[in-house]
């Protein structure tokens, strides 16, 4: 009973670290940007800024699409929690297909700023809209590492290495990828709203 109580708090303990690591990790993304959303306030006053087109369609449907994806890997962790194995791994599984779905719409709305004639670089380009494809790109890049943990996840799920009592991988999975959920719906209505 005592070398399982000493597991057990070393298992919490390993918790603890990797938790931490992950703020630090999720810190240093909201510094990035900070700083893009800073330089795009600054640059307002720029002549070339353009404020008056409108998001495209594809950006509003994605943001839809992240919000329900944090939904759907919350229940998936709350099903393993409770033991229901069959019903976290279609919840998982979804999480993927709506975060796969959420970066082919984030390009999507790239062809969408194209046939509108936003393009960011070149002499027809606009201070306003390259802030809006670097928000989109950094976002989407982060947003990768979250594609890779929850891949991670489904399979360790599959490998049945999580139970009820064993659950870090996805708590920290799951910590980033509401992270990253977050940091879209900030972006979304920092430059919907400050355009």
């Amino acid at each position: 009973m005592e070398n399982r109580m000493t597991l057990e708090e070393e298992q919490a303990r390993k918790g603890k670290t990797y938790k931490m690591l992950l703020w630090f990790g999720m810190i240093s993304i909201c510094m990035i940007f900070a700083g893009l959303t800073s330089g795009f306030i600054v640059s307002k006053k720029r002549p070339d800024w353009v404020a008056d087109f409108n998001m495209p369609n594809s950006l509003i449907i994605s943001t839809i699409i992240i919000i329900l994806s944090s939904l759907t890997y919350y229940f998936a962790k709350k099903s393993i929690k409770k033991g229901l194995n069959s019903t976290g791994m279609i919840f998982l599984i979804t999480t993927l297909v709506l975060g796969i779905l959420f970066v082919f719409f984030q390009f999507n709305g790239f062809s969408e700023l194209y046939s509108m004639q936003l393009v960011p670089t070149g002499p027809s380009s606009t201070v306003s809209v390259s802030f809006l494809y670097a928000f989109v790109i950094v976002h989407v890049a982060h947003l990768f590492g979250g594609l890779i943990s929850l891949f991670t996840v489904i399979y360790n799920h599959y490998k049945q290495k999580y139970n009820p009592a064993q659950t870090l991988g996805i708590e920290l999975s799951a910590m980033y990828w509401h992270f990253m959920d977050f940091i879209w719906v900030y972006l979304f209505l920092f430059f919907y709203f400050f355009k």
